[in-house]
């Protein structure tokens, strides 16, 4: 972590906000924020729930638009299915993301936390607003959870935590969507409840998480159990864009006094920017601080205290630690470049594989401890196993045919003919067979079509055995 220079020592970075010297829980009354920012955060966390909420019942080439069934390890994305043989895919997808949220971190900060993290996202604009409505601001809710249970703490209490439990059984729900499909899930919902003990109990559980994330562990989540926001000290430096409180214009801080002139900061240690912050902290105390999730409530806060002292904007402001001691702004630094280019060429990576990706793969082995046999034909011929795999919503009629070399002939084993079954795999056994004239090694390589309708769907490579040359 950083140390600012303004602060004469940083013992704040020895404790957390949210706990006491006694190591007792610290329960946090934010201020509800009012601003620009909060107004645009507002906006963009609905949007994002909205498209969280209908994620699961959107479909896109008659498949969800994201299903993350880790039971049968089946991924859709974008209407692609994504099966075990399709691993390298998604692996490199998920570096490429990862090595985005650091190139993100190392340039903009944490703003992800405050502006598209869902526990952000779900604490701050839906059950922290339903305190709001309920119990009124930050005065009234701790004058409410001081005062004695009368009718009204009683209704209100219980209306609050009724929401909340109907909340996180919305949530649980969408999240298990994702999981098992929107399908399954609507088979659990109406279906007698013993016929789907194990879905009920993970809706149930799921429920009992989210309640308990929302309504008591909340800011705990940022501060305790996410990785995330121990990783910042690692990722971010002194040139990483953050939210930071302008210590040359704000220090000295000294409080406003009317008709008096001033001769210290613009800081009027109103505390407003505190009285905020959804994890409890002073962004005074200086930038990179672990329990900032770069929210910019307090930078709202605080532009609304300069508005009304007639006082430039921008004590608290976007800006990195080496913009504010050195009077710079912002610029793109070797190692953000770095990363920006690195990022680039996974990115291109990633795009190719999935513009290249055959929706069907075919997987064709000779049939182990079976030699080549000589048929009446004069050809020699050899036994094979074939595995197709359809990533598609649709059934496919297939054939076989041997691509090269030329002249070969194809028999299946025991059936007229392949049918390979909308999201399914379809196998079979089949004899090639091919002129002695298209050998010209012992181990030869040959190619297998698959077609439907006469066009061609996938192809692979295979050995052939043939006799001496």
């Amino acid at each position: 972590m950083s140390v600012t220079t303004f602060h004469p020592n940083d013992d704040f970075r020895d404790s957390i906000a949210t706990v006491d010297a006694d190591g007792k829980r610290v329960w946090l009354y934010p201020k509800q924020p009012s601003g620009p920012l909060y107004r645009a955060r507002k906006w963009i966390s609905y949007g994002l729930l909205a498209l969280l909420f209908a994620g699961p019942w959107l479909r896109f080439r008659e498949l969800p638009l994201l299903m993350l069934n880790l039971p049968e390890r089946k991924f859709i994305i974008l209407g692609q299915i994504f099966w075990p043989q399709d691993f390298f895919i998604l692996l490199i997808g998920a570096l490429t993301f990862l090595l985005f949220i650091i190139l993100f971190t190392i340039v903009y900060g944490r703003i992800f936390c405050g502006w598209v993290c869902p526990q952000t996202i779900f604490l701050e604009f839906v059950f922290r607003r339903i305190e709001y409505w309920l119990e009124g601001d930050a005065p009234q809710q701790k004058a409410l959870d001081r005062a004695d249970w009368t009718w009204n703490k009683i209704w209100r209490k219980t209306s609050k935590h009724a929401l909340f439990l109907l909340i996180s059984f919305l949530i649980a729900n969408t999240f298990l969507a994702y999981i098992i499909g929107s399908d399954a899930l609507v088979k659990i919902v109406t279906d007698p409840l013993t016929a789907h003990l194990g879905g009920l109990t993970s809706m149930v559980v799921f429920t009992g998480v989210f309640y308990a994330v929302f309504a008591r562990f909340r800011e705990q989540v940022c501060t305790i159990a996410c990785p995330y926001g121990r990783l910042q000290g690692v990722l971010l430096d002194k040139d990483s864009l953050v939210v930071a409180y302008d210590y040359k214009r704000g220090e000295p801080r000294e409080k406003l006094r009317k008709n008096q002139q001033r001769t210290a900061g613009d800081c009027i240690d109103c505390h407003q920017c505190v009285q905020v912050c959804p994890t409890g902290i002073d962004i005074r105390n200086g930038a990179q601080q672990l329990e900032c999730t770069n929210c910019t409530a307090c930078i709202d806060a605080c532009n609304n205290i300069m508005a009304m002292i007639d006082l430039p904007k921008g004590l608290i402001r976007h800006a990195s630690e080496n913009d504010i001691a050195n009077g710079t702004t912002f610029r793109l630094t070797g190692r953000m470049k770095v990363y920006s280019g690195v990022l680039v060429v996974l990115l291109s990576v990633l795009t190719f594989l999935l513009v290249s990706r055959s929706n069907v793969q075919a997987t064709v082995l000779r049939t182990p401890g079976q030699l080549f046999q000589k048929t009446e034909r004069g050809t020699i011929s050899n036994l094979y196993n074939i595995s197709v795999i359809n990533k598609t919503n649709r059934p496919y009629p297939i054939t076989l045919r041997v691509l090269e070399p030329a002249g070969g002939t194809i028999a299946l084993v025991g059936k007229d003919g392949l049918t390979l079954p909308a999201q399914g795999l379809t196998e079979g056994v089949f004899f090639a067979e091919l002129p002695k004239s298209a050998l010209h090694a012992t181990n030869q390589e040959i190619r297998i079509g698959v077609f439907s309708g006469g066009q061609l769907i996938t192809e692979t490579d295979t050995k052939f055995l043939g006799p001496p040359q």
